[in-house]
Formats: structure tokens, sequence, C-alpha cells
């Protein structure tokens, strides 16, 4: 007979089975714990992402590792548990390739669900932008080293009909990657290597010729026709007293897209125009501020010492300020540049492009030129940003509910087709 146990979950009494996974117990009464290595076929359990970190009797330690015993009194929920898991997956971004908008897995991908779960749309940490290795070589997979967290799951749970293991942990340290054995890989069917791929809580696992296949509203975290509330109007900042609202907008380093979304709202834009009044903006043409602005837009990230300045500009001339697309918000397209050397880049773009001017050979440099930065910087690593409005562009109606909820003081209600995440 199963021996029933008494133990306590954020100071509630539960009566449960002896001897369980902690994160099974607390999952069958209706309590969630985050995880991103646990996986239910691995036993023992990995515990290698410290995401499911819980105090247990006051000391911290893996939900997923732990098996319940009588007198347990856990704590899940805390202030600052809560906080460690953010910055558990803050530095898993800040230290790898994660461009969800451009990640083949995206919608798919376990880590890019908690973040958003977490209400995360940026990390604290700068980027770290290492380069490790992109794997072309098996012959069905792909593997982005970049995009690894090390879990674990691929070396346990992946293996040939006949036990042999397909991936493998080499190098030590911090140049711990996984390597695949390209002999037993081959053995895999295409079955078992799609298996693999989606065993892989991000993007560093891709099957060749099967990425891209499933269409938005159809993947693994997509809630396509219901309402989720953004993660942006946890705070509002009500500003009152005025006719109209001074709002400022501005472009650094992207493509302009944000900006052409702004204007996707149509017609409504003259409704806008009752509350609103641009100054500095591409819009309007206002080269300098002629007044202190309410709100500041912010598009594209930081490329050059040209890019820096404008921003730092508006965050002294702009009460709050909103990062909206992904450029802004992690560097996007432009910040690809950040795992290759700036004077590779140059002379790709300058001298071997296959556009290059013939004769030319020359990388421009004159002082009227802004100077370029080694690396491509999301905004909220030059200066304070207020809010972020995720989107490769955000849908118009997304970021004007935004605007008119921090300056009317109102939380507007976005369906998830305009919370647009890549």
């Amino acid at each position: 007979m199963d021996n029933q146990i008494n133990i306590k979950i954020d100071g509630k009494d539960y009566q449960v089975l002896e001897g369980k996974n902690l994160v099974d117990t607390a999952k069958e009464n209706g309590i969630y714990i985050p995880t991103l290595c646990h996986f239910h076929e691995i036993n023992p359990p990995l515990g290698t992402c410290r995401i499911c970190t819980v105090n247990i009797n006051g000391r911290p330690s893996t939900a997923c590792t732990t098996k319940v015993f009588d007198g347990m009194e856990i704590e899940i929920n805390s202030e600052d548990l809560i906080d460690t898991r953010k910055a558990i997956i803050e530095m898993l971004y800040a230290e790898g390739n994660h461009f969800c908008p451009s990640c083949e897995k995206s919608g798919n991908c376990d880590m890019q669900n908690l973040a958003y779960d977490m209400g995360l749309t940026v990390t604290r940490f700068p980027h770290v932008f290492s380069n490790k290795m992109v794997d072309f070589n098996p012959k069905r997979m792909i593997m982005e080293s970049n995009r690894c967290i090390l879990c674990k799951r691929c070396v346990e749970s992946v293996k040939t009909e006949d036990g042999k293991d397909v991936f493998s942990f080499v190098k030590r340290g911090v140049q711990t990657r996984i390597h695949i054995d390209y002999e037993q890989e081959e053995k895999l069917t295409e079955a078992e290597a799609i298996r693999a791929m989606n065993l892989c809580p991000v993007g560093a696992i891709l099957v060749k010729g099967m990425i891209y296949e499933e269409p938005f509203g159809e993947r693994k975290y997509d809630l396509l026709g219901k309402t989720k509330a953004s993660p942006i109007l946890d705070k509002n900042i009500p500003l009152t007293g005025k006719n109209k609202f001074i709002v400022a907008t501005t472009s650094l380093a992207g493509c302009f897209g944000c900006h052409m979304s702004l204007l996707d709202i149509d017609t409504e834009i003259l409704d806008m125009l009752e509350i609103v009044e641009f100054n500095k903006s591409p819009l309007t043409d206002i080269k300098n501020f002629s007044k202190r602005c309410d709100v500041g837009l912010i598009e594209g990230g930081c490329a050059n010492s040209e890019n820096v300045k404008v921003l730092k500009e508006f965050r002294k001339k702009c009460d709050i300020l909103i990062g909206f697309g992904e450029c802004a918000i992690m560097g996007g397209i432009p910040a690809m540049r950040n795992f290759v050397p700036l004077k590779e880049c140059l002379e790709e773009s300058y001298i071997h492009g296959v556009t290059s001017e013939i004769g030319a050979n020359v990388i421009p440099n004159h002082e009227d030129i802004p100077k370029l930065l080694n690396n491509v910087y999301p905004c909220n690593e030059i200066v304070k940003i207020d809010y972020f409005i995720p989107g490769c562009p955000p849908n118009a109606n997304h970021i004007w509910k935004v605007v008119k909820s921090i300056l009317l003081g109102k939380e507007f209600s976005i369906a998830h087709e305009e919370f647009k995440y890549d």
C-alpha cells in the first residue's frame, strides 16, 4: 500500500505519496514549478538548469531531483526564488545566440515560452556574443552550439538502436560543448532525428529540411485566438492635466519597419492626433526637440556613435522611454554581425563583396561618418528603458494600445495576434 505523507507547499497542507518526484507531486496538486532540463523519460533527473530551485525546509534545492518526504515545508513562489529563476533565464539569453524572431525553433522553444511566461522581454545582463561552432557535418542534423544550454537531455536520451550514444560532452569548463558522433547519428531514423530536435528545449538541434514546417498557430506554444495580457502593461503611469501628450520617435540601427507599422493603424491615426502631438520624429521631420516629451518611442539598436548619442538625448528629453521592435530590445538582425569581427564585416562589405565597386577597395573613413561600435547593442544596455514592445515589427494596434495605456492610465485588451513575438 502506498504511504501517504503530509507536506506543506507555500504554507498550505497537502497529503501526497511518499518518495515521488517533487515536480510531479506539485503538478498533481495543481502547482506549477518551472523546469527546463527536466524530462519525464530521463531518470535520474538531470538538475542542470536550476530553474526549478525551491526552498526545502529553509534551504535551496532543485525540485526535479528531490523526492517528497514527511514533514517537508516547500517554498516555491517567494520573491527571491522568482527573481532567481528570471535571472537564470536572462543569463542564458545573454550568453547565447537566442534571437527568437530569427530562430527556427521559435514557437516550439521551451526556454522562449518560459521567458514569456515570466514576463521577460529583455535581459538585465550584457550580451556575451561568444562565437561557437555551428556543425553542419552530420547527415540529418545541424548542431547550433551558440544556442545550446548544456541541459544534457540529448546526451542522456538520444541513442541508437544498439544503445550507442549519439551526443556527448567535449572539453571542460566554459569551453564545454555538445559533440555529435557522425557515425552513430547516421544510424538514426528520420523519426529518431526529429525526436532529438523536439527533445532539445532550445534551437540547438535542428533537422535539415524539417525547420519552419509548422505555421504560426499550430506550434507548441501558440495561443492563436486567445487573449494574452502584455507584461508591459503591469505598470501604468497616468499623465494628466494636458490637452495633448507630446510624443517623440526615432529609428536607430534597424530597417524602419517599426515606424511603418506605426502608420498601419491607418485612419485611426486621426483619432490618436486628438490626444497626441508628435515632436522630434521622422514622421514630422522635426530634427531637434522643441519641448520636453511625455513618451519617446525607440526603434532599432545601437550600432554606431550617433545611435548612442541620439538614444541618450531621448533619455534626457523624454519622461518615459519605450523600446519597440526586436532590434531595440535585443539588437535584432543587425546584431548578427556581433559574431564576426568588425574588420571582417567591413572588408566583406567594401572590398571582397560581390557588389563592391571594381577598383574601389576602400573602406569609408571620414570624420562625418559615425564611428561603428564593435557590437550592436540593445537600447537597454545604453540607457534605462521603461517599457518594451516585442515584435518584428510589433502590430500597429499593439503599439498604440500600449501608448494609450501609459498616457491615459487605462488597460487595453491585447489579442495574441497583436502580441507578436516572432
